[in-house]
Order: C-alpha cells, then structure tokens, then sequence
C-alpha cells in the first residue's frame, strides 16, 4: 500500500513541484482514501484521486489599482475552479501577501471535500490576491476590490462559481466586489456569499465558520459524555473564527484563555468573558489594532510576544488563524499539558507531524475541511435564500447549521470509526471523496 500511496505522490509531485502546501493536503488524503479505493472495484482503476488533485481550471490575472498617492500598484488575482461534480464552483477569496498559487491550490482541494461534507450541492474552489487590506484606507481597498472584480466577474456566476470572504475579505471587502459585479453585470444576483443582511446576506454568517468548529468539538466530546461547560480552552487567531468561536464557547459554559494574532498572543487567567471579547471585536474589526492592547484594558492579562499559545494548559484547542501554525512540539505540549481536544477552525493549521501525534494520543482531533465547514454550509444556505428571494431567522439558520455540523460529525464516524476510536481525519477524506466520486463517476470522463 506505501508502495502505491509513494507512487501517486510522486507523480502528483511532478506536475505541482514548488507547490508544498498543495503537496501537504493531496498527501493528507491519499494516505486515506487510497487505500479505501483499492479495496473498492467501483473506484479502483478510475483514477479518481488523481482527477481530483487536478483543477478543472486555473485563472491568473494582474490586478492593477492606484495607491491614495496616486501610485500605481499591480498585484497578482488568481481563482482555482477545482471540481463542480457535485455543484457549482464553491470557496472563499483571500487577501493576504502569502497568497500563491500552491496555497490556494490546497485551499481549493480541501474545499472539495468540506463542501461535499456538508451535504450541500457544491463544487470546490478558492481565490484572492497577494494583496493585504492591512494598514490600506477603506478609499483603497475599493479601488483594489473593483479591479479585483473587473477581471474576476467574467469568471464567476450564480450558478457557475460562487465566491466568499477568507482572510483579509470580510464585510467591507465583499461589499465592494458585489457593488463592481452589480455594476459589470446589470444584475443583482447571489453571485457573492457574506454579504450584509439588508443585501441578500443571511444571519449567523458571520458567526458560522467559529460556532461550527465549537458545534462540531462539542459533538466529539460528547461521544466521551462530555461538553463544554467549565472546560478550560486554548485559541490561536483574532478574526472572524477565533472571535465567534470564542463566544460560542463562552455561551456553552468554557473558559476561553487566549487570542492571538501575529505578533504575539494574550493569555487571560480570569478568562476572556462577552465583555472582553467584546473589546476584541472592536478592537480588530474596528480600531484594526494589534492584540497586545488587550493588555493594557486588562492588566491581569499577559501578551507573549512572537509566540502562539499552545504551551497553555487547556481541556480543548482551537486553532483558527492560518495553516501549519500548531507543530509537532506544539502538540507534545498540548498533550502533556491534558488536551483532550483539537477542532480546526483554519484551514490545515496543524503539520502532519502534529497529527501523528494526535492520533498516538488518541486524542479527539478533528481535520478543518470536517470542523471548519460550517463557514461555507451557511454560505450555501444564503446562496439557497437568494434563490428563494427569502430570509430565514436567525434561529433558523443556526438550527440548520447545527444540524449540518452533527451530520458532518455522523459521516465521519461512519467512515472514520476503528474500535472505541475515531480517526476523524480519515472518516472525513473518505466521506467526502466517496460523495464526490460517486457524481464523477456517473459523469464520465469529463
């Protein structure tokens, strides 16, 4: 079996060389899913993985804007349509100065198996820009997002590909894109998801991806005749997953630690309460201030510069800021230090030796393209009410989005379960793949 795993990587290697994020998720669910097409004859011989490892297509542009200088800047736009077996293309735009083609290659990959567990008629893709909003006035971001959108529109479509935020896109962002498609288009059409409430955006969006991985940590540990409640919880990030995620870990009873972002992060032994998460959000979304400052609102916090936060003792861990950022060595000290727990809130954030690691201890881990989908779940349940024309309830929405992430929980069981222990990473490949290569193959050769 080494044998034909050692294979297909290599030769997936040979035509994405320099590509190690991408090469770091095909190699994640072909230790998986390989082995589970070879002792199934409807996949095996189909080349199926090796179809999914390849895009449908890729698409490069230059994206140029001018500075509040006047300066002509020219950044590189990209969006990666990576599989519509099961739907029109899916995935979030990112905008941030690691943007490459190799990392949103393995965003798009993994989205094809987060949309498919989701259940929702969705294909797999993912964008953006090597372009960071940070420090740029709000004059600025709109002229890069309207020539970001200028080449992006002919692309994309309600029923073709339908884009979302990621890091460096939310609220303000999204706006500006859909107002340049509105404009190119003629047309007001659900062709963006996360966009305001007034404008065709559904409630709990915001919040989803965040309260997903909590929903989703929360159905883990009940397998244990666990929950939550009085549970003491590491969380690395700021943004939008961290801080939702954190308020919903505080609404079930948790005591939430830390946050962080990339200068450093801030641990608070009182634990961070609605009221100080409260200052974070301000703080981040709206002052665009560093994290440190929550020390000088709360004193009896600490900041630790340039580090992350994972030598803090704690019941569950949340990484929610970016990929690889939790290592092995990270995961020997969560383990020494008791964690029971680890529910993705970013995309890959743990190093495959970190896994391992996990899996050794038996720890529950759960993979992002299983405990982060919560995010993209109610993008699609707003993609179903633009359609509809239609707005449900707040509770009505997380209600489904509950619903979605036991589901998700249940089909990794299914697939995952091995005695008393859940590997939650290979249940989550190979539910994904299987819904995925089952409308491949009905499709044919296309």
């Amino acid at each position: 079996m080494k044998k034909i795993i050692d294979q297909f990587i290599t030769e997936v290697q040979q035509r994405n060389q320099h590509e190690p994020e991408f090469m770091q998720a095909v190699h994640e669910v072909a230790e998986n899913v390989i082995p589970y097409i070879v002792k199934h004859d409807i996949y095996h011989g189909k080349n199926i993985l090796m179809r999914m490892a390849e895009p449908e297509r890729v698409v490069s542009f230059r994206v140029p804007w001018i500075d509040d200088t006047g300066e002509i800047r020219v950044n590189r736009g990209f969006r990666i349509e990576m599989n519509s077996a099961i739907g029109p293309y899916k995935g979030g735009l990112r905008f941030h100065e690691s943007v490459n083609l190799s990392i949103l290659k393995f965003l798009a990959f993994e989205q094809v198996f987060k949309n498919a567990l989701t259940t929702l008629p969705m294909g797999g893709g993912k964008g953006g820009a090597d372009f960071s909003p940070k420090g740029k006035s709000d004059g600025e971001v709109m002229r890069f997002c309207q020539s970001f959108m200028t080449e992006l529109f002919r692309h994309i479509g309600p029923n073709r590909d339908i884009p979302a935020g990621d890091i460096g896109v939310g609220g303000r962002e999204i706006g500006y894109m859909f107002g340049q498609y509105k404009r190119l288009k003629n047309e007001f059409t659900g062709v963006l998801t996360g966009k305001g409430i007034s404008w065709g955006g559904s409630m709990i969006r915001p919040e989803a991806t965040g309260y997903g991985a909590v929903y989703f940590a929360e159905n883990m540990l009940a397998t244990r005749d666990e929950g939550l409640q009085n549970k003491k919880v590491v969380i690395s990030g700021s943004g939008n997953v961290a801080q939702y995620a954190a308020e919903k870990c505080i609404q079930l009873g948790a005591k939430v630690l830390t946050l962080s972002d990339s200068s450093g992060y801030v641990m608070d032994p009182d634990g961070i309460d609605a009221e100080k998460l409260a200052f974070v959000i301000d703080l981040k979304n709206v002052k665009r201030g560093r994290i440190s400052a929550y020390v000088d609102a709360y004193p009896s916090a600490s900041f630790f510069k340039g580090e992350r936060p994972w030598s803090v003792p704690c019941d569950v861990a949340f990484p929610c800021a970016t990929q690889n950022e939790l290592e092995e060595n990270d995961a020997k000290q969560l383990a020494a230090n008791g964690c029971v727990c680890v529910s993705e809130g970013a995309n890959m954030p743990s190093t495959p030796a970190a896994i391992k690691l996990f899996h050794a201890h038996q720890m529950l881990y759960a993979p992002g393209k299983a405990s982060n989908a919560g995010g993209v779940a109610v993008s699609g349940l707003e993609m179903a009410q633009n359609s509809l024309r239609y707005s449900w309830t707040r509770n009505e929405v997380d209600d489904r989005l509950k619903n979605i992430m036991a589901d998700i929980h249940s089909a990794c069981v299914t697939y995952g379960k091995n005695g008393s222990h859940v590997n939650y990473e290979k249940g989550a490949n190979i539910a994904g793949f299987v819904k995925v290569a089952d409308a491949m193959l009905a499709q044919g050769v296309v």
